[in-house]
């Protein structure tokens, strides 16, 4: 695979693509409720992956995979996840689901999140391990990987 394009948001982008796509053949009509439901979990989603990247920002680290972090952050919605902007993902994904009508988006939430932690959750936490041992052991104690 070509390193470039090996990033969540293009991972992110694929999902919706299938789920959209795939609307017509396992999909469903979703209703005014299911619309607003869908575009609030996109938005909570959205606004995650945004406060977590301006709080590393703030902190002037990377939230770029596939580089290695100035600093371990632990504030903002680091205190609640390990891992807000995977988190934003996920709730994206399910979000735009329910706003295309898609079983199939909504069955490959799981699927989407089990790829999210093989390729970049697990291997940028094994840079913080190595990079922040004692504060990420701490860290890790309080905080879940997901929530």
């Amino acid at each position: 695979m070509i390193r470039s394009f090996d990033y969540p948001p293009i991972w992110l982008l694929g999902f919706c693509i299938v789920a959209y796509i795939l609307r017509g053949v396992l999909g469903f009509e979703p209703t005014l409720l299911l619309l607003w439901v869908g575009g609030g979990i996109a938005f909570v989603g959205v606004a995650l992956q945004l406060w977590a990247a301006l709080t590393m920002m703030a902190r002037k680290t990377t939230f770029i995979p596939h580089r290695s972090p100035q600093f371990l952050v632990t504030t903002g919605p680091f205190r609640l996840s390990r891992n807000p902007i995977y988190l934003g993902d996920v709730f994206t994904l399910a979000g735009v689901s329910l706003l295309f009508g898609s079983w199939v988006g909504l069955a490959c939430v799981p699927v989407f999140a089990i790829i999210l932690d093989r390729r970049f959750i697990r291997p940028e936490e094994q840079k913080l391990v190595a990079g922040f041992p004692e504060e990420f052991a701490k860290w890790a104690k309080r905080t879940g990987r997901w929530l």
